[in-house]
């Protein structure tokens, strides 16, 4: 008993008076806070600065629309006025949301293809050998250039899309999962060994937990490349979609709404990264810790 309130005595000791805690508390939300004025001052700024260049005309307004302008364009993409439902018959909301959902459907079925593969190009050297130069040579392919390929294929409609954005995505997906699975402690693999854990047992109960945080930025960063391909994804009947209702705008020389489209998927590139960032900090919150 002596022992126990020795120790209650000396933790007591050892952690932060309330005051403390509450202080630090104040400091944190202190600094977000001036965080979040910086980024205010830098949109201001920036704002300011692309207001003057429209008013300068330093070149034509249908060139470079002001942010009014710009922000017309957004509200009449978003609503219905005149009879007219957004853009194209769709609202903006629309077009961002068939896009995020080949962009899911896409990075879903590069996952399920590119995470057990990089495992396997991680833990059997003759299979690396022979598939990591595919992998490669797909990650260096910009997706332009097989997209008249997967149009000849597929046709016009849904298939192309999604299997551009699985080919853009595979390679980010296979190649962290087989750095991650190679850089799991040899230690860790050779004590799973001496407990008498056989190889299935060493991929999916020692390696694979192990490598989870990296095979996570992997699929982030896949997501990431397949929002970059969207636009070209959606070049080919991509309306409604935000990739197709862009390449709808620039051909009528619309400015105003390509860059309403391209802040759209700007903005909701932001929101789904911070989603995945929160993912991780749920499914792998041993990350970065010892």
């Amino acid at each position: 008993m002596t022992l126990v309130k020795e120790a209650h005595r000396s933790r007591t000791a050892t952690d932060p008076a309330p005051g403390q805690v509450a202080g630090k508390r104040a400091w944190a939300a202190a600094t977000a806070l001036r965080w979040t004025a910086l980024r205010l001052l830098a949109l201001v700024v920036l704002l300011a600065a692309w207001q003057a260049v429209v008013t300068a005309e330093i070149w034509p307004r249908v060139l470079v629309p002001s942010p009014a302008d710009v922000w017309h364009a957004f509200v009449q993409a978003s609503t219905v006025h005149d009879g007219v439902r957004g853009y194209s018959g769709h609202l903006l909301v629309e077009h961002l949301a068939v896009s995020l959902r080949r962009i899911g459907v896409g990075t879903g079925y590069a996952a399920l293809v590119g995470i057990p593969l990089g495992l396997l190009i991680g833990v059997l050297k003759p299979l690396a050998v022979v598939l990591e130069p595919a992998v490669t040579f797909l990650r260096t392919l910009p997706p332009l250039a097989y997209l008249s390929l997967l149009v000849i294929w597929f046709g016009i409609d849904e298939s192309p899309k999604i299997w551009l954005l699985v080919i853009a995505a595979l390679p980010p997906i296979a190649a962290a999962t087989a750095a991650a699975v190679r850089g799991v402690p040899g230690d860790l693999v050779e004590a799973a060994r001496a407990l008498g854990a056989g190889p299935g047992s060493l991929l999916l109960a020692v390696r694979l937990p192990a490598a989870l945080p990296e095979i996570l930025t992997g699929v982030r960063i896949a997501v990431g490349v397949a929002y970059t391909s969207v636009v070209a994804a959606e070049t080919i009947n991509g309306v409604p979609g935000i990739g197709g209702m862009i390449r709808d705008a620039q051909r009528y020389n619309q400015t105003d709404v390509v860059i309403a489209g391209i802040i759209a998927i700007g903005i909701s590139g932001i929101v789904l990264d911070a989603l995945f960032k929160g993912a991780e900090r749920l499914t792998v919150p041993w990350r970065g810790r010892a």
